[in-house]
């Protein structure tokens, strides 16, 4: 049947009337009634990922429990800021979108493996270079964004998964890598605790399986012996400490772990952005939106860096939560921002979390870094691995150039010292080798295939990306 012009021009008043809704929907304001519980739920969606991340790096780097819980306030008025800069935005900075702000699992990762090898002060430079080399590619977006399609962030996700499992083990082994039966059992029971989270909740508390298990693995060692919960000393606020590390030490060669990175993040960038604008109802306009997601991410990275954390990102977890609910405003997520600052100037709370035991924050870390390296498996399967393609061999000798590093350490010891920090970092390796294989033998390939970009995060469904990455 023919359309009238009658019916045409009625359709066209429905398509304004839904775009006006869509843009109504997102700028809408919430009755206070409703936005606390709303904005509570996102918060319960995200909070495993600040306060593993900071235990994570506690661990890893024997801080004092007085310094955890300041690094935890930071971290979580840090997350805080970060979601009202995205929610609210200012100029040009922020997406005006329904986001919540992480800090990057895959990038603590990244953090963790540059503080170990040069020390704390050189990741905390890495991080300031890192977030102001975001800044400075904005310009370039769409050609910088065109080096990463899903077989190389695959290739970079798995080593970073695998890279930091060996980190995570660590945590449970101690420095001298041989683990006590009591530290391997209890570590053990925190992965079981965050298994059954995982397996037999749903919804909110599914998504804070990881938070779960961490709880559950600390009550276990307070009740039985098999650890030490000690809280830290002190009342009273601890504000966040500048420059916990001490000055930040500029290196550029020791840097590039999370150089490349956060070249990388520009791929997520785009898919969390496209992603979230459609389930908002928004027309996604990636060229106006992701630098102005990038700009808020990058600067409150900064401000990271000056407070002992890597780099921070924006949540895809969270935006499951408004296709749950069909709440689309960026105003409760603005709430969840103002929770994550009251959280972080609850400075008992934060003394209480620092107590964790060690082991119970490795069996924890295992099960987020193991779920980032099936991220990174995952991300390939999107890739054309087939037989008649060039994908398979760039897959195959990136992930070789990544895992020799970690399977034969000494490989590169009678090179100079920058050829050991890139060659010998199996991130780095293995990423630069996916980026120039793929762009040499991409001009093999029969025809043009477009760029894919990813429609997800670096970050695991635990919650710990961290993206991610």
């Amino acid at each position: 049947m023919t359309a009238t012009p009658t019916d045409a021009t009625t359709d066209r008043s429905a398509d304004v009337v839904d775009a006006v809704d869509a843009v109504d929907a997102v700028d809408a304001r919430v009755p206070l009634r409703r936005l606390v519980p709303l904005s509570v739920q996102h918060v319960l969606a995200m909070i495993a990922a600040p306060i593993s991340t900071v235990f994570l790096v506690a661990g890893t780097l024997k801080m004092p429990p007085g310094a955890t819980a300041s690094l935890l306030s930071a971290v979580l008025l840090l997350c805080g800021a970060g979601t009202l800069l995205q929610s609210l935005g200012v100029w040009r900075i922020g997406g005006r979108l329904p986001f919540v702000m992480l800090p990057g699992g895959a990038a603590t990762a990244l953090f963790l493996q540059i503080a170990q090898e040069h020390g704390a002060p050189t990741a905390a430079g890495a991080v300031l270079l890192a977030a102001a080399l975001l800044l400075a590619v904005l310009p370039l977006y769409a050609r910088v964004v065109r080096l990463f399609p899903p077989l190389v962030m695959g290739v970079t996700v798995l080593l970073i998964g695998i890279a930091m499992i060996r980190v995570a083990a660590g945590l449970v082994t101690g420095p001298d890598g041989t683990g006590e039966p009591r530290t391997v059992l209890l570590a053990a029971l925190t992965v079981a605790a965050t298994l059954a989270a995982y397996v037999l909740l749903r919804g909110v508390w599914r998504q804070t399986s990881v938070l779960i298990g961490m709880t559950a693995g600390a009550v276990v060692a307070a009740t039985t012996g098999l650890g030490t919960f000690a809280p830290a000393a002190g009342s009273g606020f601890a504000p966040p400490a500048f420059l916990p590390f001490g000055t930040p030490r500029f290196d550029l060669v020791a840097a590039l772990p999370l150089l490349v990175f956060s070249l990388t993040t520009l791929a997520e960038i785009t898919g969390q952005t496209v992603l979230n604008s459609e389930t908002v109802g928004r027309t996604p306009a990636p060229e106006r939106d992701v630098p102005r997601v990038a700009r808020a991410d990058a600067l409150v990275s900064l401000a990271g860096g000056l407070f002992g954390t890597s780099l921070m990102v924006t949540s895809a977890e969270n935006i499951g939560i408004g296709r749950l609910t069909g709440v689309r405003s960026r105003f409760v997520t603005a709430g969840a921002g103002v929770l994550l600052v009251a959280l972080g100037l609850a400075t008992p709370l934060s003394r209480a979390l620092a107590g964790i035991p060690a082991a119970v924050v490795g069996g924890s870390a295992l099960v987020v870094y193991a779920v980032i390296a099936v991220l990174g498996i995952e991300m390939l399967r999107r890739a054309d691995l087939s037989g008649t393609g060039t994908g398979t061999m760039t897959a195959a000798l990136a992930l070789t150039a990544g895992l020799l590093p970690l399977l034969s350490p000494h490989l590169y010891a009678g090179f100079p010292a920058w050829a050991r920090t890139v060659l010998g970092n199996g991130v780095v390796a293995g990423t630069l080798t996916a980026v120039l294989l793929s762009a040499l033998l991409g001009r093999f390939r029969p025809g043009k295939p477009a760029v894919a970009l990813p429609s997800g995060g670096v970050r695991t469904p635990l919650d710990a990306n961290p993206s991610g990455t």
